[in-house]
């Protein structure tokens, strides 16, 4: 292998030239680091100014730590103002030097700004990712509307065996613990209402105040939050478990709609068993608070049953039962927006499925504020 040189040359007319020839490559690593610092200190005692040629085409060997020295060097000779050009390269031999020269390319420096600048740029790209949230949430809206659609001109068909699955799952195995939180919080508005009542004399309408919040606002809200954190969850974690293993992209090779087999049965299910399960959380907040009325108030079963007779309509339990469906049309497009979104990472499924709990909870308080004062406007 040829030992790398440098020699200069000083033309009659023109530029001086730096004649490079050899290997110039890791093999001779050594000998062009001598080299190099060599042909600075020339530099600097002849004349660190004027027009200087890197002649290259006596190089019989390039690598990347050739291009490196040859691109270090190119740099070194022109820190003092002079104008610094290569020639002689072959094509592959110009192509490497080029990507040496960008990957040493420095940094910009970060211009430092105050937290004022951050606090409102990170307020604005909230604010820009709730737009693209919501844009999105539409997009995925109108394609649910249109896969129902396609169902009711029967140019889709609907599982039947995965809208049984999933109502037993949402619904049937929801049943125990939907009980057990409402009759506690039932419980607990029952006896601080009680506490309250006592001062003016007026324990009995414990039922009134229950019968009234737990059919109007807190039977659907406490299901939905449940549900959102439940089931919604699970909705994200499965379709994003098969959105990482590609099983979503499978089913769309094999001819079908994901929307229809795995949304539209969730969605269903969703809007069958939330309702239900509404229901059944009232009576179970009526029940504890009934018995803790019973026990910790002294609110006879015949004074706390007339009294809930009288102050509640059938508008009072409706206005629940109309919510429930709509919490879980949100609940559910929620879900399955995020699971879908879900990228090839177990920490894009785990934000994910956080996203769609703490956005699906958000959303149905929202929606709940809404239909409050809808119902209110309308004096209903």
């Amino acid at each position: 292998m040829a030992t790398p040189r440098a020699i200069w040359s000083k033309a009659t007319a023109g530029p001086t030239s730096l004649v490079l020839s050899g290997s110039w490559n890791a093999g001779h690593a050594a000998s062009l680091e001598a080299l190099l610092k060599q042909v600075a200190g020339e530099r600097k005692a002849a004349d660190g100014s004027g027009r200087l040629t890197l002649e290259c085409a006596g190089i019989v060997g390039m690598d990347t730590l050739g291009a490196y020295l040859i691109h270090k060097m190119r740099l070194g000779l022109a820190e003092g103002g002079g104008d610094v050009a290569v020639s002689g390269l072959t094509a592959a031999q110009e192509t490497l030097l080029g990507e040496v020269a960008i990957a040493r390319r420095p940094t910009e420096p970060v211009i430092e700004v105050n937290g004022a600048y951050h606090l409102l740029a990170d307020v604005g790209e909230a604010v820009v990712d709730a737009g693209r949230d919501l844009a999105h949430g539409v997009a995925f809206f109108g394609a649910v509307v249109a896969a129902l659609g396609r169902l009711a001109v029967g140019r889709a068909r609907l599982r039947l065996p995965s809208v049984v699955t999933q109502l037993e799952r949402v619904g049937m195995r929801g049943v125990p613990i939907i009980v057990l939180i409402s009759c506690l919080v039932g419980a607990i508005i029952a006896q601080q209402s009680i506490f309250q009542l006592r001062t003016f004399g007026t324990v009995h309408f414990v039922a009134d105040l229950l019968g009234i919040l737990v059919l109007r606002e807190l039977a659907v809200l406490l299901t939905s939050i449940m549900i959102a954190g439940r089931s919604g969850s699970s909705f994200t974690a499965e379709l994003g478990s098969m959105k990482m293993r590609e099983e979503i992209d499978a089913l769309e090779t094999m001819g079908l709609d994901p929307l229809e087999v795995l949304v539209l049965p969730r969605i269903v299910a969703l809007i069958i068993a939330l309702p239900l399960l509404t229901f059944i959380s009232s009576m179970a907040g009526i029940a504890g608070g009934g018995v803790v009325a019973f026990v910790y108030g002294g609110v006879s079963s015949e004074v706390f049953f007339s009294r809930l007779q009288g102050a509640i309509g059938f508008n009072t339990f409706m206005v629940g039962m109309i919510k429930a469906p709509f919490m879980a049309l949100v609940i559910g497009i929620i879900a399955c927006i995020e699971g879908f979104a879900v990228r090839g990472s177990a920490e894009s499924l785990g934000s994910h499925t956080t996203a769609s709990v703490v956005k699906s909870i958000f959303v149905v308080i929202v929606v709940d504020g809404l239909f409050a004062m809808f119902f209110a406007a309308i004096n209903y």
